[in-house]
C-alpha cells in the first residue's frame, strides 16, 4: 500500500509502515511541509490495524534528515519563530505516538534529524552514519526535544559535549555513548532493521503498546510509582483477548494470532 505525499513517502508492509523524507536533493531537511506530512501520515496510520510498527527513515544513501531546512529561519522574527513551534510539533506527535517507532538512519542525523531519532523508540544506524547536534555554530540551541531527551538518553555530560561542540560522532560513538541502539553494515540496514521490525509487529499489539508506557513511564517517574504503574498495566493485559490467544498457543504449541483486542 502506498500513500501520495509531496514531501514523503509513505508505504505499509507486512504491520510495518514506513515513513521516508524524499528531499534528496536537500539532504531530507525538515521544512514545514515535511513536518506537516509526517503529522498527517502519522494520523493516517494511527488507528490502522494493518499497522503495528512505524519506521523512519530518509531517501537516498547520505542523509537520514540532515537537520532543519536554515532557510526558513532567515527571515523568521522571534514572535513568526514562537508561533511556528506552538502548533503541533513532530518530535512530540512522534514522542508520544502509540505505536512502536523505529529510526533507520542512513547517513547524516543532523540537528532537528538526530532530535527526530531520538524521538523513536529504537535506533538503528549503518556503520557510515553520523549523528549530531551542531545548531550551537549557527547561534541556536536544539529546539526540538534535544536538550531534554539527550541528557535523559546519554547523560548530561555526553549531552553537554555534543550540544556545546557541535561535533559529528560516528555511528560506533553513538551506539557506545547510548544515542544508537544498534549499528550495523550499510548494505545490512534495510533487512535487518525491517526484520526487527516485523517481529515486533507479530506480538500482541495490546501487550506492546502497554510495554511501551510503561518503559516510557521509567523516564519520567519515581521507581516506587513505576513499579505500581507496571503492575496495573500487567493486570490489564490480563484483560486483553489477546493474553488468552497467547496463553493458549504456548500450551498448544502453535504461532498465535494476535488481533489486538
Amino acid at each position: 500500500m502506498m500513500s501520495e505525499f509531496e514531501t514523503i513517502l509513505l508505504s505499509i508492509e507486512d504491520g510495518v509502515a514506513t515513513i521516508t523524507v524524499n528531499r534528496p536533493d536537500k539532504r531530507n531537511a525538515l521544512n514545514a511541509a515535511v513536518r506537516r506530512e509526517i503529522g498527517s501520515a502519522l494520523d493516517q496510520i494511527r488507528d490502522d490495524t494493518n499497522v503495528r510498527v512505524v519506521v523512519f527513515t530518509g531517501a537516498g544513501e547520505k542523509a537520514f534528515i540532515a537537520g532543519a531546512d536554515i532557510g526558513e529561519f532567515t527571515q523568521r522574527t522571534p514572535l513568526e519563530q514562537r508561533a511556528v513551534m506552538s502548533g503541533a510539533v513532530v518530535f512530540e506527535t512522534i514522542a508520544e505516538f502509540p505505536k512502536p517507532t523505529i529510526a533507520m538512519i542512513n547517513g547524516f542525523a543532523l540537528g532537528g534529524g538526530c532530535e527526530l531519532a531520538i524521538a523513536c523508540d529504537l535506533r538503528i544506524a549503518a556503520y557510515s552514519a553520523r549523528l549530531g547536534q551542531p545548531e550551537i555554530k549557527l547561534g541556536i540551541i536544539p529546539g526540538g526535544g534535544g536538550t531534554q531527551r539527550l541528557p535523559r538518553m546519554i547523560g548530561p555530560g555526553q549531552a553537554m559535549r555534543l550540544i556545546l561542540t557541535g561535533e559529528l560522532i560516528s555511528a560506533e560513538e553513538a551506539a557506545r555513548i547510548g544515542l544508537v541502539d544498534l549499528v550495523v553494515e550499510d548494505a545490512e540496514l534495510v533487512p535487518r532493521t525491517m526484520d526487527i521490525a516485523r517481529t515486533m509487529a507479530q506480538h500482541s499489539p495490546v501487550a506492546v503498546q502497554l510495554a511501551k508506557n510503561a518503559i516510557r513511564a521509567a523516564l519520567e517517574t519515581p521507581l516506587s510509582a513505576g513499579l505500581r504503574y507496571e503492575r496495573e498495566l500487567f493486570i490489564t493485559a490480563f484483560a486483553s483477548d489477546d493474553k488468552r490467544e497467547g496463553i493458549s498457543a504456548f500450551l498448544e504449541k502453535r504461532t498465535p494470532n494476535f488481533r489486538g483486542q
